[in-house]
């Protein structure tokens, strides 16, 4: 009974974490039926689960429309966790140093499986700038991030991605991103056109820790109208680099 009893609790947390993971993607239709759809519950359970998360502060019912969302609660936990991330911590004074030398936007990224997280980010002061990404994901492939950091780690682990994408089918060269993962090992930087969106240029240069572990990788977005191939060369590139390799220090890397 007491086993039984572990497993409803547990499966009860799970679908209490699915519906913040779905509000966090889809608030604008986040109705109480909808929501019991998705995510395969009856409208009952969904009605108590959310009621939980309302009464902690987590997820927030408009009157008008009954579309949920995120609550402050929500928010505040997400930001504490960010300020007690060490990389996070780490970074920050050096990508504000880097936002305002070149009044482009800085992030600092994380690999998550095959995807990109973009954990934190200084804007720039411009008056066309790109959206903000700081906690969307994208494939790894599609941005100078993910590209930086994937180009370092084992070609097993790329091997195995490309096995599966291939299988998966869709638009995809796996002879091309090897040869731009090639590029991106011997230069030490990543540049991505496009990837993030039209018009988007993104470049990254990758941050290890004190075993050599490639940890995240520090980035500048920009449009492409500011982003000049000699601009990058010349002043962006050395920039980050040199951000990077301070940002390393911080964790123990000695470069040899």
């Amino acid at each position: 009974m007491t086993r039984e009893k572990s497993s409803y609790a547990v499966q009860t947390v799970e679908k209490a974490l699915d519906i913040l993971e779905t509000l966090t993607d889809e608030s604008r239709h986040a109705t109480l039926p909808y929501l019991a759809e998705k995510l395969d519950l009856s409208r009952n359970k969904a009605f108590r689960l959310l009621a939980t998360l309302e009464s902690k502060g987590l997820v927030e019912r408009d009157e008008t429309s009954g579309v949920y969302r995120l609550g402050i609660s929500s928010v505040e936990l997400a930001q504490r966790l960010l300020n007690s991330t060490s990389l996070i911590r780490h970074a920050h004074p050096i990508m504000e140093r880097l936002a305002r030398k070149h009044d482009e936007a800085v992030y600092i990224a994380v690999l998550k499986g095959d995807e990109v997280l973009f954990l934190d980010m200084v804007d720039c002061e411009q008056a066309i700038k790109t959206a903000p990404l700081v906690g969307r994901r994208f494939p790894f492939f599609s941005n100078a991030a993910g590209k930086a950091i994937r180009a370092l780690e084992s070609t097993d682990l790329l091997d195995r991605f490309l096995k599966k994408r291939g299988r998966n089918g869709g638009p995809f060269d796996p002879a091309a991103l090897q040869q731009e993962l090639k590029a991106v090992r011997e230069h030490g930087v990543a540049v991505d056109f496009d990837g993030l969106g039209e018009g988007i240029v993104s470049v990254a240069v990758a941050v290890r820790d004190y075993a050599g572990k490639v940890i995240g990788a520090l980035t500048m977005l920009g449009p492409s109208f500011r982003m000049m191939a000699s601009r990058m060369e010349n002043e962006i590139i050395p920039s980050l680099r040199e951000g990077a390799e301070i940002l390393s220090m911080k964790f123990g890397y000695a470069k040899l």
